[in-house]
This record gives structure tokens, C-alpha cells and sequence, in this order.
């Protein structure tokens, strides 16, 4: 479950971001993101912790633009999910293993936004239509 569960929040996560509409889905997850950063500023590694949200802020800031910031700062928040679970620090302090199921979620959904941040149905046809296409180009039956 520790595994599990954190990877079905972040596929939770893609398909609810599905509902956004696309115009508003980008400016709301680099907002997301952006907060994530700073969800450790009290977290135990002192000056660290400012340092790490300002980094966080300006990538989020450059994920207004781009969904590839956004997949980047969440792939950064993993390495400082993965720090705090090393050194006993987790996000959530009653919950020992919060860090951990945070770095197991947030690569799933930087993978998401690396692949553009489309919503799942989107993303569901895009694929239905490559596996078609590779059938049709090895001339095998559906």
C-alpha cells in the first residue's frame, strides 16, 4: 500500500486536472506546484528549506509557460521528498511514511506533465491512435 496508494493519487490527480479546462490547466498547476515547495519550510533543514522554495517559485513561475517546468519542479520536490524521508523529517510529522508516498506520487504526475499536461481522455485517444497506427503499419489484425 505504501507504493500503491501514492501512485493512484497522482493518476487521481492527472484525471481530475482533466476537468480544468485546458486554457486555465497549465497556470493552475504551476500555483500547485509553486505551493508544494513550500510545504516543507518548517521541515528541518534550516536556511535549506527558503533556499529550496525559492528555487521551487521560480520554476514554477517559468511552468506558467511551459508544462516542461512544472514536470521539473515535481521532480524536484521528489528529491526533497526523498531528503526528508532520509533524514526522518516527513511533510506530514504523525505520518512517518508521508514523504515517501509524496515521492512516489509526484513522479507520477511530473510524467504527466511532461507529457504535456493533457487531459486523460486526450491522452487516452493519443494512445488508442498510435497503437492503431503501429498495427496498421505492421499489417497486423485488431
Amino acid at each position: 500500500m505504501i507504493v500503491i496508494a501514492p501512485v493512484l493519487i497522482g493518476l487521481a490527480f492527472a484525471a481530475l486536472n482533466s476537468l480544468i479546462p485546458a486554457v486555465h490547466r497549465r497556470p493552475f498547476n504551476a500555483i500547485m506546484v509553486a505551493g508544494a515547495g513550500a510545504a516543507y519550510l518548517s521541515g528541518g533543514f534550516g536556511v535549506w528549506e527558503l533556499l529550496f522554495t525559492a528555487a521551487m517559485t521560480y520554476v514554477a513561475f517559468r511552468g506558467l509557460r511551459s508544462w516542461r517546468w512544472i514536470g521539473v519542479a515535481w521532480l524536484m520536490h521528489t528529491v526533497w521528498d526523498l531528503l526528508h524521508h532520509r533524514y526522518g523529517e516527513p511533510i506530514l510529522p504523525f505520518a512517518a511514511h508521508s514523504s515517501l508516498g509524496c515521492a512516489i506520487c509526484d513522479p507520477v504526475i511530473a510524467a504527466w506533465c511532461l507529457a504535456g499536461g493533457r487531459s486523460v481522455p486526450d491522452l487516452w485517444r493519443s494512445w488508442i491512435d498510435r497503437t492503431a497506427g503501429r498495427r496498421a503499419a505492421t499489417g497486423d489484425a485488431a
